[in-house]
């Protein structure tokens, strides 16, 4: 059925009343713009009917198709709490045997400032990806420029509280905060993705962007309290960069998954 055809039954029927659209024409009336209007000009009356029985009953077949079951989520402050405490134990046990040399190295001013930064970020960042779960949901703060504004935040924190010395070892020591780094990013990253698989996330770019920075973050905290470094440089390029790469990580993995659930819609 093409508008051509379409165009000679609106005809027959402004010519005799007792000409009946088929449920075709109908159908393609819905879909189409230009005949839409057309067939308002024409044949009001066919507008101002609505759709046929026959088309109602073909939409409701083809909606009712496309239906899973889904289990109900649970409260948003449970999903809060279990992200809340897969950070902490991951940073504690993870921690404890390399031995939290930080602490006796920093001042009291920087120790508290970073790891208070750190909580408060690390709250907002759970914070958005539960909210992320729950379609609908409100957002006190846009969820995509999120992981930006939290990098930016700690790293002119990190500026204003630690020096610029030349470090002899940069490269080295970076090399060895880095991959500790990264190892307990991946650890944390498995149950985020667990508890995430549990929502119904939107947009897995931001979605998988936000989760990915929340595992960084794990990886930074747990440098802040083991490594004793305290140049500037060292602490942004390798403790915040553990935080920076997991939110492009998960930022390229959200991509992925939108692209294969683009080309899986394609091949239907």
């Amino acid at each position: 059925m093409n508008c051509r055809d379409v165009d000679h039954f609106l005809i027959d029927h402004q010519r005799s009343a007792d000409v009946r659209l088929p449920a075709q024409v109908l159908e393609h009336i819905l879909d189409c713009d230009g005949c839409r209007d057309l067939a308002r000009a024409l044949s009001p009356s066919v507008i101002a009917a609505g759709p046929s029985p026959e088309i109602l009953r073909r939409l409701e077949r083809s909606l009712a198709a496309e239906l899973r079951p889904v289990r109900p989520l649970a409260p948003v402050r449970y999903y809060f709490a279990a992200f809340a405490a897969i950070f902490v134990l991951i940073v504690a046990v993870g921690v404890y045997p390399l031995g939290a040399h930080a602490i006796a190295v920093k001042s009291p001013v920087q120790l508290i400032a970073m790891l208070g930064a750190l909580a408060a970020s690390s709250g907002i960042v759970v914070y958005s990806l539960v909210s992320q779960m729950a379609p609908g949901s409100r957002h006190w703060i846009p969820p995509k420029p999120l992981p930006v504004v939290i990098v930016g935040v700690l790293a002119i924190l990190i500026t204003g509280l630690f020096r610029f010395q030349n470090e002899r070892d940069f490269w080295s020591s970076g090399w060895v905060c880095l991959r500790a780094g990264a190892a307990f990013a991946l650890v944390a990253a498995v149950p985020f993705w667990l508890l995430l698989r549990r929502g119904a996330t939107l947009s897995p770019r931001v979605t998988g962007a936000t989760a990915g920075l929340l595992a960084g973050l794990v990886g930074t905290s747990a440098l802040e309290l083991h490594c004793a470094i305290l140049d500037a440089p060292h602490i942004l390029t390798w403790h915040l960069g553990v935080a920076l790469l997991g939110a492009m990580i998960g930022l390229a993995a959200g991509f992925a998954v939108e692209a294969a659930a683009g080309d899986q819609r394609e091949t239907l």
